[in-house]
């Protein structure tokens, strides 16, 4: 039995595999960024584990790039993303739903992405859900943002700009790379089982959930918990 957490005063989640089924747009894109850089790409199951963390991390260090490639394929990679992939997605069953339900219930919450933030922007504008959102905050580099860690602490600091407790913040995502980064923040996480990790990337997790209804059954009884 999952157990109950604590009372989050706010929630962050994560976009790819988490709100948006990415995967085709995103696959696409990489395939399209190593072709121009003369780079063999790995079979699918392998390149579907490119869908969350950094890009630039898996060009680098997941296939061995070389920097100077590895750049060139993250420059490749964004600009057919964002000429072809970025709505080649799809909301999740039940997501708009738990949105509701817990922006309902009182919970503040912002989405914190190792998506570039404008593409970020752009696909919560798509799907609507925007309305629901304290800030949406993902990769910059300009700003000299290029992990999930500092992806969570800026949304952490917008959040609190805009009077939201942050206290006791929860991050909500699909990969381990979202568990671990959180934890480095002092932040629990749960681990949703629809995205594309698998089981095994709950082990740090203080819960793993398995559709969308289940984390808000699980978020509202943390509530109720700590009345």
């Amino acid at each position: 039995m999952t157990p109950t957490p604590t009372p989050p005063t706010c929630l962050l989640l994560d976009l790819d595999g988490t709100l948006v089924d990415s995967a085709p747009g995103v696959l696409a894109s990489i395939h399209a960024a190593l072709c121009e850089v003369g780079v063999v790409a790995p079979d699918p199951g392998v390149l579907r584990t490119f869908v969350g963390p950094p890009m630039y991390e898996s060009f680098r260090h997941r296939l061995g790039l070389d920097e100077p490639t590895a750049l060139r394929a993250l420059a490749a990679y964004r600009a057919h993303y964002a000429a072809h992939g970025a709505l080649d997605s799809a909301l999740y069953d039940g997501i708009v739903e738990a949105l509701k339900t817990l922006a309902a219930a009182g919970l503040p919450m912002g989405v914190a992405t190792s998506k570039v933030e404008d593409q970020a922007r752009r696909i919560v504008a798509h799907y609507g859900l925007d309305p629901r959102f304290e800030a949406v905050c993902g990769i910059d580099d300009r700003a000299g943002r290029t992990t999930k860690r500092q992806v969570i602490r800026e949304c952490l600091a917008r959040l609190a700009r805009r009077g939201v407790d942050v206290s006791a913040p929860l991050m909500v995502g699909d990969r381990s790379y979202d568990v671990t980064s959180a934890a480095a923040e002092g932040i629990p996480a749960v681990h949703v089982l629809w995205g594309y990790g698998d089981r095994s990337e709950s082990a740090d997790a203080i819960a793993s959930v398995a559709e969308p209804a289940e984390l808000t059954d699980l978020l509202i009884a943390a509530r109720d918990h700590g009345r």
